[in-house]
């Protein structure tokens, strides 16, 4: 609880200048290549709790039953936990395009793809590998950009895989709650003007963040990330 109080100390006095934002690396792809390197011997997904081998997760080791989409359900993705579309939307070329976002027939474009194309603060921003986590493709696509939430009842979709997704909400499994609320908390910070948190968010990411403390792999994967990335991580860190 101490530790916790302080981290809320430091929030309030150095909203800005004490959480640094990745500058280094700007593009996604090498962020996903690195990962692969960070999590080479704590192959895990974030959701399913399944192990993994390059990018073919071993779904019995988690007891994983593919619901819909089979080719998903094999293959491992590298998950925005804050999505891309929830910063996204604050860049223009994301709401409005570019003169420049235009496709070969002609035809132009925004979201996503364009702010990729245009848009370095944006680049960096998805590119953050403490945001980034192994999941499986198939809950990827399922859990989309939806918000993090707490549900009642325990239906879930995908055999033993503890998540639940519904109403557009998503509950993760008690174990990875903390890690998922310091990414929140993190991003917000680092990112402070993007206003990636409301007020109730944020209540509940630091209810989150005090019942699952950070274990032994959360800092490793954190300081492994800022020798790679260069900035530090200090959510995660201050709790180490």
């Amino acid at each position: 609880m101490a530790r916790f109080l302080f981290f809320s100390l430091v929030m309030i006095l150095f909203p800005v200048s004490v959480f640094s934002q990745n500058t280094h690396i700007t593009s996604f792809a090498k962020s996903k290549k690195i990962l692969q390197q960070v999590y080479a011997d704590h192959s895990e997904t974030l959701y399913c709790g399944c192990t993994f081998t390059g990018k073919k997760p071993n779904l019995d080791s988690c007891g994983y039953i593919p619901k819909k989409d089979i080719k998903r359900a094999n293959r491992i993705e590298w998950e925005h936990v804050v999505p891309a579309h929830d910063f996204g939307k604050t860049f223009i070329e994301w709401r409005q395009g570019h003169p420049r976002c235009v496709s070969k027939t002609g035809k132009r474009f925004k979201g996503r793809k364009c702010a990729e194309k245009i848009n370095w603060e944006f680049k960096r921003m998805a590119a953050d590998m403490y945001n980034l986590y192994p999941t499986i493709g198939e809950v990827n696509g399922r859990r989309s950009n939806y918000a993090m939430a707490r549900i009642d009842g325990e239906e879930r979709e995908f055999g033993a895989c503890d998540v639940e997704i519904a109403h557009r909400k998503v509950e993760p499994r008690e174990a990875v709650r903390g890690e998922i609320a310091r990414t929140y908390l993190y991003m917000d910070l680092a990112y402070p003007e993007k206003g990636i948190l409301s007020r109730e968010q944020r209540k509940l990411f630091e209810a989150w963040a005090r019942s699952d403390p950070v274990d032994a792999w959360e800092c490793e994967r954190t300081r492994r990330i800022e020798r790679m990335q260069g900035n530090r991580n200090e959510v995660v860190m201050e709790q180490c």
